[in-house]
């Protein structure tokens, strides 16, 4: 189990470099970033990319996150009828999709990814978040969208350890793996049998929901058997209970990280606590010191822009 969790020491080395460009790529300093418990850079991870500008999931919202200084793009996969994972992030394509549109002399047809070939996907076009479609994007493959991120930006797969054996076959095949992310609410056993059959995994994280009794033992159990992971995801819904506080202390003091989502204030503690409230107030800051005095260094962000820029103020976001 500890295999999966130990630094790359290629990362290591590179971090240690002396020089103008220590790392061979992007995507390397990022790794270097987030494999040092000690480093302060304020890794930065985009949902679902751009989804402001351009269709969620879709290479253009991805190229734009690059484009920003984005760390990590947040991905969702679900698998086709010919057993091809596609960037969804629902189980069917009507919300994202013109799927009433094209099939639209086949009431009966279903418009769950499951039950779509990749040849009946790839005809639909995609749409923006308010709901215009752009004839000229269509729904890219985990394979498509890995070969654009590659060298270039971390990725979270979300939605993604169902298909864990599938992600990492891609991942493989184009030589990615060390790039990406996978998180998850198993035990840590059921991961360790889950990844042992493989020489190279993908970089796992564990969620917990602290104010839920799942994920308060969830975390406990690696704090008890001395499992260091690269970072946990935590989620919690009050501020009321110095929950947050606590875990953070106790994550950090094992010497791993703590991912926060600022995407919705359901997962950071409550109103004024999230993206939204950040983009209200003239100083940013005013939501997301809080996460920088608690030592949080991976945030998700539905406001990448507003983020980056702040955190590139105040000194938390150029890698070294």
């Amino acid at each position: 189990m500890r295999k999966l969790f130990t630094f790359f020491l290629v990362c290591a080395c590179l971090a240690s470099c002396a020089g103008e460009q220590p790392y061979p790529n992007r995507a390397a300093g990022i790794i270097a970033q987030i494999h040092n418990p000690q480093s302060r850079y304020v890794v930065v991870a985009c949902h679902r990319g751009d989804w402001r500008n351009y269709p969620e999931n879709s290479i253009p919202a991805i190229e734009s996150v690059i484009r920003m200084g984005a760390d990590i793009v947040e991905l969702d996969v679900h698998m086709t009828a010919d057993s091809v994972l596609v960037l969804c992030h629902d189980a069917d394509v009507k919300r994202t999709t013109n799927f009433s549109k094209v099939f639209r002399s086949e009431p009966d047809k279903s418009a769950k990814v499951a039950d779509l070939t990749l040849a009946e996907i790839k005809r639909l076009s995609l749409k923006r978040a308010h709901g215009v479609e752009i004839d000229t994007m269509r729904m890219p493959t985990l394979e498509e969208a890995l070969r654009c991120t590659k060298d270039r930006i971390c990725v979270n797969i979300d939605k993604g350890y169902d298909y864990y054996d599938a992600a990492l076959k891609v991942c493989e095949k184009l030589g990615v793996t060390d790039q990406v992310l996978i998180k998850g609410k198993k035990p840590i056993d059921v991961v360790a049998e889950h990844e042992k059959p493989y020489p190279h995994n993908m970089m796992y994280m564990p969620i917990v929901d602290i104010q839920k009794e799942k994920g308060r033992k969830l975390l406990q159990s690696y704090l008890d058997q001395g499992v260091v992971p690269l970072a946990y995801e935590v989620c919690w819904q009050r501020n009321d209970d110095g929950a947050f506080a606590d875990a953070a202390a106790k994550i950090i003091a094992q010497g791993s990280k703590v991912w926060v989502n600022t995407i919705w204030a359901s997962l950071c503690g409550g109103d004024g606590n999230d993206d939204d409230a950040a983009f209200a107030c003239k100083d940013p800051g005013e939501v997301y010191q809080q996460y920088m005095d608690a030592g949080v260094s991976m945030i998700q962000t539905d406001r990448p822009e507003l983020l980056i820029g702040w955190l590139r103020k105040h000194g938390h976001h150029t890698l070294r």
